[in-house]
């Protein structure tokens, strides 16, 4: 013995005082808004708050700080040249990749820049991906990226899931299924538990709530082809680029005295809103909606959730008939037979929100997902550190 201690005792003794390098990467951060950047941003946060020394590579959409502290993350934001099919393009990313000091990078999928640039310049470090949606919607472009994506999942140290079902019911992650971990996405609940309702226009009629961004995979115009057969208002929280079709819809329906689009809440409003509302309605499509971090939030406000089977999350976060309801997608009579039986029984509506809030405080809370997180980091950095 030369009386050297092993590399990989000592970089498990720093994990211990809590000074892990943490290198996120995806394409934007806060103050872009998306379940993924808001993911990032809730992750990388409390691991700051838990004395890590954490870094977020993105690229910057213009008009931000490119290197930048914010709550205790450092932000760094490689120059955008253009973004083709929701993908923003930087020639400098995969060096500002490379050169950022990281004792574990973890990837959020799907990003094809931020995978490219972890096999071009990523190095030795142990990697790891957060593996968010398949890609749905741009097949032209994943036809040409498939084999790199292949490669680069085979190649990660560990594959995150945020459910079961994803990893059952996606063509890329079944095959790996041994390789993968379920890592359900968490939240801070304390806002939601006790929130004031906010105040809303008097009706007679309970109210039912959408929150989520106005995009197609949301199935929000079957929620609003069910409203002509629905004893109640709906609020449609958020906003994008299907807000003036779901409105026109609304209009031609004749339901638009009884739906009402509210736009962006603001952070401190959402929860009053919550409180407010009887029963929340996720109606999803596809399966581009992975999980549904907004199921968590109903659920901590002690809602019953009524969403869809797409083969993921969603159906995984509200277990049917026990914290909600699980209906066929894109199917109009499916979701307002649902909507009507739970509000025609106030008592299992009550049961319901009590249920999914207990399974959330168990489940789904942001130390949770962290230290379910951290866990992984530490054993991909000890197996490195053992074979070296």
């Amino acid at each position: 013995m030369n009386g050297r201690v092993p590399k990989f005792q000592v970089v498990l003794a720093d994990l211990y005082r809590g000074t892990m390098k943490i290198l996120h990467v995806y394409k934007d951060y806060h103050p872009i808004r998306g379940g993924i950047e808001n993911h990032i941003r809730t992750l990388a946060e409390a691991q700051a708050a838990a004395g890590h020394q954490v870094t977020v590579l993105v690229t910057n959409p213009g008009g931000e700080k490119p290197d930048v502290l914010l709550h205790g993350v450092r932000v760094v934001r490689a120059a955008r040249l253009a973004t083709v099919a929701s993908t923003p393009l930087s020639v400098t990313f995969p060096f500002q990749l490379g050169a950022l000091e990281a004792d574990i990078v973890h990837l959020q999928f799907p990003y094809p820049l931020g995978e490219i640039s972890q096999l071009v310049a990523g190095g030795k470090r142990p990697f790891l991906i957060s593996y968010q949606s398949d890609v749905v919607k741009q097949q032209t472009i994943l036809r040409l990226y498939e084999p790199l994506l292949r490669r680069v999942l085979r190649r990660a140290g560990r594959i995150l899931a945020s459910s079961p079902n994803y990893i059952a019911s996606s063509p890329y992650l079944n095959p790996l299924a041994d390789h993968c971990t379920v890592v359900p996405l968490g939240i801070d609940p304390a806002p939601f538990l006790q929130a004031e309702p906010l105040p809303l226009p008097p009706s007679d009629l309970p109210t039912l709530l959408f929150v989520g961004r106005h995009r197609y995979y949301k199935g929000v115009d079957t929620l609003i082809r069910a409203m002509p057969h629905v004893a109640a208002r709906l609020l449609i929280a958020g906003d994008g680029p299907m807000r003036s079709a779901w409105e026109a819809l609304a209009a031609e329906l004749n339901v638009t005295d009884r739906v009402q689009f509210l736009g962006d809440i603001g952070d401190g409003d959402l929860p009053r809103l919550y409180a407010a509302a009887d029963l929340f309605v996720l109606p999803s499509n596809v399966r581009a909606e992975a999980f549904g971090l907004v199921l968590l939030e109903a659920m901590a406000a002690g809602l019953p959730c009524i969403t869809t089977e797409v083969g993921t999350g969603t159906s995984f976060v509200v277990q049917d008939g026990l914290t909600g309801l699980v209906v066929p997608p894109q199917d109009e009579n499916a979701l307002s037979t649902a909507v009507s039986h739970l509000l025609d029984h106030p008592e299992l509506r009550r049961q319901m929100g009590a249920n999914g809030r207990a399974r959330l405080l168990a489940e789904f809370t942001t130390p949770t997902m962290v230290a379910r997180v951290e866990a992984v980091y530490e054993a991909l950095i000890y197996q490195l550190q053992a074979a070296s």
